[in-house]
């Protein structure tokens, strides 16, 4: 049987895991080596330059670069607003969720390129190594995966030698805290994330350090919604993406979402990570207080249980499921009165919902004001309905023989 020649496709994000990957598999399979860098934001053109000078210094022999940060809001994170997603009523999948959209570029690439392997840096212990696995393998099982760091068990220290014995640049050693960021927040990672007693110190803020001790004046803003969308900021029309890395700015100044979030990893641990995500938790709030104005009760109900299903699958990476698209034609049949303005004050550590409009408020609809007149029925309909809705109770009750 030949041997594989074709090139290794690497998702490489410029850090040491992906860094000693480049010559690792060069050497260990004597094939090429392609490095991939999907942009779901937080990318700049300088640090696009730098990624690319890296890849090649470590002996890729090609680096591509794929701006995704639009097929991110349109394919992820306009269902995120719609279901209101916070994993643990907190947490808003700020960079996880991006993995499914990653992992279909990469594959992507290996076809274009005739590739038959990809390979990631993922480690053992997270949940990156699961979310990819399960979106190549859907995308394509006959795919071959490297997972070298996890696979071999390489701890840092050994991936730095390795680098500096074959004359590899290393990567800059820079802060004690591991930070990834994208369109929809950042996750920060250290010490203090790794039990549940403590919190970041002020410095380790990413998007927020002076947010308290050098704290901006109180403002007022606006944002506005069409069918689910967020459009305008201040009256200004943006696109999504611009929209959200505006709010992102705005919001974050004032120390908005902040969070350190405990919960469940896809291997089924407890895990501990903060985040910054000011534009989406902005976004969620105002979204989900203009959606209180136009949707029903019975709406808001069964939306409500459908997002948790489809943050749970996208935490998991299985976004690329046919159930997500299911779940996603309900999230956006549901959005189609979602439309209006929703104002807000920020302060620092503060958002305050002030007022929300739309054309279609449930609440203007009325001909009752609620706790002032009826409108809508008599007094005697109020009773009636009363002791109907009474019946239950009171059945049980006879029939238990607990009357008072």
């Amino acid at each position: 049987m030949s041997q594989d020649l074709s090139p290794i496709i690497l998702a490489f994000s410029g850090g040491l895991d992906t860094s000693f990957c480049v010559p690792w598999l060069k050497e260990t399979y004597g094939r090429d080596v392609i490095t991939a860098t999907v942009d779901t934001g937080g990318i700049d053109t300088d640090a696009a330059v730098a990624l690319e000078e890296r890849a090649m210094a470590l002996g890729a022999i090609e680096h591509v670069v794929i701006d995704c940060k639009q097929d991110f809001f349109s394919g992820v994170i306009r269902h995120l607003i719609a279901g209101n997603v916070l994993r643990g009523q907190a947490y808003p999948l700020c960079v996880g969720a991006e993995r499914g959209l990653q992992a279909a570029r990469l594959a992507q690439i290996a076809k274009e390129r005739g590739a038959t392997t990809v390979a990631h840096g993922c480690t053992a212990a997270g949940n990156d190594q699961v979310r990819f696995e399960v979106a190549l393998r859907t995308l394509n099982p006959g795919l071959e995966i490297l997972a070298p760091v996890r696979d071999n068990n390489w701890v840092r220290d050994e991936q730095l030698a390795y680098l500096e014995d074959h004359g590899m640049p290393p990567p800059a050693q820079g802060s004690a805290y591991s930070i990834n960021r994208g369109l929809w927040g950042i996750t920060i990672g250290g010490q203090e994330t790794l039990t549940s007693e403590n919190t970041l110190p002020e410095d380790a803020w990413v998007l927020s350090p002076r947010a308290f001790s050098d704290p901006l004046p109180a403002t007022q803003h606006s944002l506005e919604f069409a069918a689910g969308i967020p459009v305008k900021l201040d009256g200004k029309a943006l696109p999504p993406v611009a929209l959200i890395e505006a709010l992102e700015v705005l919001a974050g100044a004032y120390g908005i979402g902040r969070g350190i979030h405990l919960g469940d990893t896809v291997l089924g641990t407890k895990g501990r990570v903060a985040f910054e995500a000011p534009a989406a938790i902005t976004l969620i709030t105002a979204h989900r207080e203009l959606e209180k104005l136009v949707l029903s009760a019975q709406q808001m109900r069964v939306k409500d249980s459908v997002a948790a299903v489809y943050g749970d699958l996208v935490h998991e990476g299985k976004q690329l499921d046919l159930v997500c698209a299911d779940i996603e034609a309900f999230l956006t049949s549901s959005q189609q009165r979602v439309s209006g303005m929703v104002r807000f004050s920020l302060k620092p550590g503060s958002l305050f919902i002030e007022g929300v409009q739309s054309v279609h408020s449930l609440l203007a609809a009325t001909r009752g004001v609620y706790g002032e007149s009826a409108g809508e029925w008599t007094a005697a309909d109020a009773l009636g309905y009363a002791r109907i809705l009474s019946l239950p109770g009171s059945l049980q009750t006879r029939a238990g023989g607990d009357a008072l």
